[in-house]
């Protein structure tokens, strides 16, 4: 800002004071408003001034010798702040009277006071508005008066000749500031910000070098018009005497080596900037233009980048949009564009790294050493998303940083859950206050590649709000065909993801958009075996609580029937995070005894399970009931894994007519009523009376009534339920079975069979029916696990009665 000239309104010396920021307020049409609604006091304290005039809204600071001068700022500083400031007709009178100011003056606010060192009061204050004396009231202990506002002739907002004659004084403004080496050219910002024209025009009227006559004629001309066209006569003239002073000294001074100039010039900028503890604003420029021209960007971006850099170039570092172009150009600079790691390719090793770090998931570790063997053919293959669906705990988050490491490639992993804003994908535009780029570029600029790793955990748990949908947003993100062009709308460049192997992972397929599913190749991640459990326990959760808990391999062993026992009757769950707290239960226990210098068994026992875990509370024991009649246990699945579940039903007296209980589905409902239907029409193929069924009703309840239930499936286990109900035989014990059934007879397949076979096994079941179109789905697993189950694969719901029901009468039969 330019040094503000204050004169002493005493007999003081002349002095330069350097001017801050706040001196020159970029006053709006709206502040100006505001100003011209204060209501003008009807008295007030005049401060004469000696050779300076104060114009509406300009802030100047004068320094005050007179003892009169300061008794009336000290006076108005403790009360209103509020003055009124004239300048004298006579710089040369001492003690000025009513005769010696002038009747036309500027309400001014005090905004602050200083103590100089030499004694003397330095006051800062700001126009506010025109005042005309009416009387001067009193002369001591300072001049006071009564006062009437001066009105301000204003011409129409549409009047095209006041409007050529603001833009002329912008323009003359502009030039002069150019012209004059005692004035920053910092000072043009000022002049360009000035929204009121009235502003504009005081503001260049009280910065000019007029005499303090001409400066009051401006001020008491009360055509705002006249006033500007005056003001810019005065600016021709000062503009003209600038140009022929200019000349003249051109002619007479030595004109230094423009190189050399430029080379001193930046030297002292690079000391001053030293001394400040940073770099000068050229120089950061000249850094990111070094830096860029490493960068492996196509001829668009670096276009882009040129244009940007350029922009920030022009600003004033004192803008506020300046640290968000800042941020973007350091955002360009920063991005992995077309910087890739390099792939291993060494299949032998990635296929030890996946199944050293993970047991089972044959499917999954097929699937990523068959991406590898394409890629080391063709070099350029696009990467695949993949979507790994499965029961919580089957180790699907932690196969994204195997797979890192199988590849050699960088690993990222952002949570989706709960997420619903759809900026936190595409990212915030830059006109926004505090915009950043979307979480998929932030974390390939911490990845430092363009072809890492990223796993995008819990893609079924997002949500949307009135911020927009992400699961949408992530459509262009997981296509195939989109993301080699992936539009940030921070960045408003085109991105290539196609590099990039996501790998997201999902609970329940039925919560993710159809479109977005459609985009991902689904890999199905069911639960764990007994022997799976046993083997995970051994081999990584073990090791991994005696290292956190501080013990080491030769103070606790767990030996395979312990953690099968675990296992078995402490768990229930497709997973291994339940197992894992039971072991961790069982390790800390051993380390509380080694911490108070108790003795311990080393190797576990059964008793010391118990001991430390409680009794068995998920013992499969479930099958005592099969002596009696009705009883039948089905197969089904669930969000976190199979289950088992039993079929019940009973007959009482009455007239053929059906009840269910348990909190039982329409498509479940429906099963129960096919069941009946068929048993009816083939009561004497089944060896059923037609009495019987006409003369009891019948009862199918499903326990844990709390539980909601649906699904086909359990139609065969509702058929069988109800035949051994009418026949009176009971259903063989260890047997489970699953299904859906038709009126013609048929029995359907279903899904879910890896889950619903790992949960027999857990429940220690021997033998399963299931549809013969199943067959292939029990294929697919790997048949060690399988041993000690027999399976009976059916096509009629005759077979199934034909497997599952005994000819022993169950226990306590009833005599129908």
């Amino acid at each position: 800002m330019p040094k503000e000239k204050i004169l002493n309104i005493d007999n003081l010396s002349f002095q330069e004071l350097d001017t801050d920021a706040e001196l020159i307020p970029l006053m709006t049409p709206e502040d100006e408003e505001e100003m011209n609604n204060e209501v003008l006091p009807a008295e007030l304290p005049i401060l004469p001034l000696r050779n300076m005039v104060l114009f509406p809204g300009v802030v100047i600071p004068i320094t005050a010798g007179r003892d009169k001068s300061i008794k009336l700022i000290n006076d108005a500083n403790a009360g209103s702040k509020i003055i009124g400031v004239v300048a004298q007709k006579d710089e040369s009178v001492e003690e000025p009277g009513a005769e010696d100011i002038n009747t036309v003056g500027t309400v001014a606010r005090i905004l602050r006071v200083l103590k100089m060192p030499d004694g003397n009061t330095t006051v800062i204050i700001q126009g506010k508005k025109r005042f005309e004396i009416d009387q001067v009231i009193a002369e001591t202990p300072y001049l006071t008066a009564t006062v009437k506002e001066v009105n301000e002739v204003r011409p129409a907002k549409k009047d095209v000749e006041f409007n050529t004659i603001i833009e002329s004084i912008k323009e003359l403004a502009i030039q002069i500031i150019k012209e004059s080496p005692n004035i920053p050219s910092e000072a043009t910002f000022a002049i360009k910000n000035i929204e009121s024209n009235s502003f504009l025009v005081n503001f260049v009227s009280s910065n000019m070098n007029l005499l303090v006559k001409e400066k009051q004629g401006l001020l008491a001309t009360n055509d705002l018009k006249e006033r500007a066209l005056e003001t810019l006569r005065y600016m021709n003239l000062e503009l003209q005497k600038l140009e022929l002073k200019n000349d003249i000294q051109s002619k007479v001074r030595f004109d230094l080596d423009q190189q050399q100039r430029e080379y001193f010039l930046h030297q002292q900028m690079k000391t001053i900037q030293e001394e400040l503890g940073g770099v000068s604003h050229d120089q950061e420029i000249e850094e990111m233009r070094q830096k860029a021209k490493a960068k492996k960007w196509n001829e668009k971006t670096k276009t882009q980048f040129d244009k940007e850099l350029a922009k920030l170039q022009r600003m004033n570092p004192q803008a506020a949009d300046y640290g968000i172009q800042r941020n973007y150009i350091e955002l360009l600079l920063d991005l992995p564009w077309n910087v890739f790691s390099k792939d291993n390719f060494d299949l032998k090793r990635a296929d030890k790294v996946l199944h050293r770090d993970h047991y089972g998931l044959e499917d999954v570790k097929k699937r990523i050493i068959e991406y590898l063997a394409v890629l080391k053919l063709r070099n350029d293959m696009k990467s695949p998303i993949l979507c790994l669906y499965g029961p919580p705990g089957v180790g699907k988050t932690s196969i994204g940083k195997s797979v890192a490491e199988a590849l050699g490639r960088e690993y990222i992993r952002i949570s989706l859950g709960g997420l619903r804003d759809e900026a936190e994908i595409r990212g915030h535009r830059k006109t926004y206050i505090g915009a950043m780029p979307g979480r998929i570029i932030q974390s390939l600029k911490k990845a430092g590649t363009s072809n890492p790793v990223f796993v995008l955990d819990e893609i079924d748990k997002l949500s949307s709000s009135n911020y927009g949908d992400p699961s949408s947003a992530l459509l262009e993100v997981l296509d195939p065909e989109q993301n080699s062009d992936f539009y940030d709308n921070f960045l408003e460049l085109g991105y290539d993801l196609s590099k990039v192997m996501f790998i997201a992972t999902s609970n329940n397929l039925a919560t993710i958009q159809p479109a977005l599913r459609d985009r991902m190749e689904i890999i199905n991640m069911t639960g764990y075996t007994i022997e799976e459990k046993v083997e995970i326990a051994r081999k990584h959760l073990l090791p991994k609580q005696i290292k956190e808990h501080g013990l080491t391999s030769k103070d606790v062993t767990i030996g395979k029937k312990q953690i099968e026992k675990i296992v078995s009757g402490y768990t229930r769950e497709s997973g291994v995070r339940g197992l894992e707290k039971q072991i961790a239960k069982m390790v800390r226990s051993i380390a509380k005894s080694i911490a108070m210098e108790e003795e311990y068994n080393v190797k576990v026992t059964d008793e010391d399970i118990v001991k430390a875990l409680g009794a068995a509370r998920l013992e499969r024991d479930k099958y005592e009931n099969n002596d009696v009649a009705g009883v039948v246990t089905g197969l089904a699945w669930t969000s976190v894994g199979g289950d088992i579940l039993f079929i019940e039903s009973i007959l009482s007296k009455g007239k053929g007519h059906l009840t269910m209980t348990g909190n039982l589905g329409t498509v479940m409902k429906e099963s129960a009523t096919i069941a009946l239907e068929y048993i009816k029409a083939n009561a004497e193929q089944l060896g059923i009376e037609q009495e019987v069924i006409n003369n009891y009703n019948v009862h199918i309840h499903v326990p844990e009534g709390a539980t909601p239930k649906d699904g086909p499936s359990a139609g065969v286990a509702m058929l069988t339920s109800l035949v051994s109900s009418f026949t009176q035989k009971r259903v063989k014990k260890n047997l489970a079975m699953t299904g859906e059934i038709t009126l013609r007879g048929r029995v359907l397949p279903v899904g879910g069979i890896k889950e619903k076979i790992l949960a027999a096994k857990r429940a220690n079941i021997k033998e399963i029916i299931l549809c013969e179109e199943n067959r292939q789905d029990v294929a697919e697993i790997n048949q060690d696990y399988l041993e000690g189950v027999t399976f009976h694969y059916v096509k009629f719901m005759d077979e199934v009665i034909k497997h599952a029901i005994t000819n022993q009468s169950a226990k306590n039969a009833r005599k129908l």
